[in-house]
């Protein structure tokens, strides 16, 4: 690319990178943090956003620039010259998208895999979704409970049951979103670290039909284990299962 100012570009780039990540940086995109997989999940979101400002910087320098320096001046109404191409620069345009989805791809891989690791001493959950409620059982402690209690810095497996649609397990403090399927069960892992003042609230973020919006629970972090036993010990009894391993939700089933 003859006559472009390469040194120059390149600061502009690194220049408005800089600008559009700071001002994307700013706002507290995802709220208050409340388990070990959220510093995490928040460090990873600032990351993609750094590099997302990289390539919008890119495109948007090179096409400013594109279009002032090749710009058609008054009267000139002649075609533009036949051109070959640049094998430079279709190299550059292909290395560069393909090191920043990869390493992308490495470092989410790298994050996913932490915060699913499972701890051995976890605590199971059963969660049934059901159009426009959520339902808990604790197969542990052999009780059933319409709002979620959980102790803090214990981890959590949530098995998650759909009854009839598609829903979906989210509770923003904790950052773990995880769909709830029909016909399978699939797994969140969640470790509370911070105790709110108040319930968080579990939210369906998959629409599930028209009382989606008000598909929601109150979620209690408890103090500690003798707590969250405490607040167990004063549950009803659930049902059993024909199913090994599983429950199933006894106020939904009479």
């Amino acid at each position: 690319m003859r006559g472009v100012p390469l040194p120059k570009l390149i600061a502009a780039v690194l220049a408005l990178t800089a600008v559009t990540s700071v001002i994307m940086l700013i706002p507290d995109w995802n709220g208050d943090q409340g388990s070990t997989a959220a510093s995490k999940i928040d460090t990873l979101l600032d990351v993609m956003i750094v590099l997302s400002s990289f390539v919008f910087s890119i495109v948007m320098v090179m096409l400013v620039y594109s279009v002032w320096r090749w710009r058609a001046r008054p009267g000139d109404e002649s075609d533009g010259a036949p051109i070959h191409g640049n094998t430079n620069l279709e190299i550059a345009w292909t290395v560069i998208p393909t090191v920043i989805v990869l390493f992308g791809a490495i470092y989410s891989w790298i994050v996913l895999s932490d915060i699913e690791a499972h701890d051995s001493d976890r605590m199971v959950v059963d969660v049934y979704a059901q159009q426009y409620e959520w339902h808990f059982n604790y197969p542990e402690e052999g009780v059933t409970s319409r709002e979620l209690h959980v102790p803090v810095d214990r981890q959590v497996e949530f098995r998650l049951h759909a009854l009839d649609v598609l829903h979906s397990f989210w509770v923003p403090e904790w950052r773990i979103k995880k769909d709830a399927v029909p016909g399978i069960t699939t797994t969140a892992f969640v470790t509370p670290n911070e105790v709110p003042d108040g319930p968080l609230t579990l939210i369906c973020t998959e629409l599930c039909g028209i009382g989606h919006s008000t598909m929601r629970a109150p979620a209690y972090v408890e103090r500690s284990q003798a707590d969250f036993d405490d607040w167990a010990a004063q549950q009803p009894p659930m049902k059993p299962t024909e199913k090994p391993g599983e429950t199933t939700p006894a106020e939904v089933t009479e």
